[in-house]
């Protein structure tokens, strides 16, 4: 590991040529190597705005495994539960989501499609929305399920089944604050005390279907200088960055290894900040670099995201 990456964060994750799943190192909790049936408390509870991340691997024989949220850890009686995730290996393969509410169990909502593979690794990441829960298995979305209990009940998170767990996070609220309060186009979010060497931007969002461009800034407020300016272009297959500084814009970069959006995907872009450079990664593979050319990293206090794309969650931690 390098110096430069704080609380051990997983220096691979912008490696070239190498798939690689999120660090849980800046959780408010983590557990490595749980034993299975785990069930453990969740600090403070859960919050819209936070994030669950288990990484691990399904074993050969798998027929089923499933995570749970729920309010409180009692068996007799059992406590309520608000999301029942449970994948299911036998038969039609699927994916099965319930909820349970004084003992009965609520109408089951199931996707007929399994990421999962036996004997395959993966990282199954859900982030708590203020009307539901999404959930990606190794990068990719895989559904949304409506709350049917109240998040702010929710204290205890339990696995089971046929899985093995290699880490599991819980990933607090991030230090950026929406000025609409919500992920509506085009998005701009005050960045709370600026930025320094060591923080990660993480934007999860999904293409347009019919896309032209995606725009993402990070600038200053007052004098509008833009310190990165990440503009990919789906047509010509481009992904220029730039800096507008003094009110003109500098030399575009346009080198790239490859071009990793598509139209209607999903995407994931992590912007490490460094001392001396921003490093950018899409869907966990490193793409480049781009070297700051405004030095006070705390002037920028500000991000845009803006173009063709839903967008599904921001994060600064």
């Amino acid at each position: 590991m390098r110096n430069d990456w704080r609380n051990g964060h997983v220096e691979r994750y912008f490696q070239t040529n190498t798939r690689s799943s999120m660090s849980v190192a800046n959780s408010k909790l983590s557990v490595l190597k749980p034993v299975i049936p785990y069930t453990g408390s969740i600090p403070g509870g859960l919050q819209p705005g936070e994030t669950i991340i288990v990484q691990g691997t399904v074993p050969q024989n798998a027929d089923r495994f499933q995570m749970e949220l729920s309010c409180g850890g009692s068996t007799r009686p059992p406590s309520d539960v608000a999301f029942n995730f449970s994948p299911c290996f036998v038969g039609s393969p699927r994916v099965q989501c319930n909820s349970m509410l004084q003992e009965t169990w609520g109408s089951e909502e199931t996707l007929q499609e399994l990421p999962y593979k036996c004997g395959a690794p993966f990282e199954t990441v859900i982030l708590v929305k203020e009307d539901a829960f999404k959930v990606a298995v190794n990068g990719v979305h895989l559904l949304e399920y409506k709350h049917r209990i109240p998040v702010n009940r929710i204290n205890t998170f339990s696995v089971s089944g046929t899985v093995q767990v290699e880490a599991l996070g819980f990933i607090g609220n991030s230090a950026i604050y929406s000025d609409s309060g919500d992920l509506i186009l085009p998005y701009k979010g005050s960045l709370l005390k600026g930025l320094s060497p060591g923080q990660h931007l993480a934007i999860k969002g999904l293409i347009s279907m019919y896309p032209h461009s995606i725009t993402v800034n990070l600038c200053n407020s007052k004098s509008k200088s833009i310190a990165l300016h990440l503009n990919p272009r789906m047509k010509s297959s481009t992904f220029i960055r730039n800096s507008y500084l003094n009110e003109s814009w500098g030399q575009e970069e346009r080198d790239l290894p490859f071009y990793p959006f598509s139209p209607g995907q999903y995407f994931e872009i992590v912007v490490l900040c460094q001392a001396h450079q921003f490093k950018v990664a899409v869907n966990g593979l490193h793409l480049f670099e781009f070297k700051h050319r405004l030095q006070d990293l705390s002037s920028i206090d500000r991000l845009e995201i803006m173009g063709d794309l839903e967008l599904m969650d921001v994060k600064l931690w």
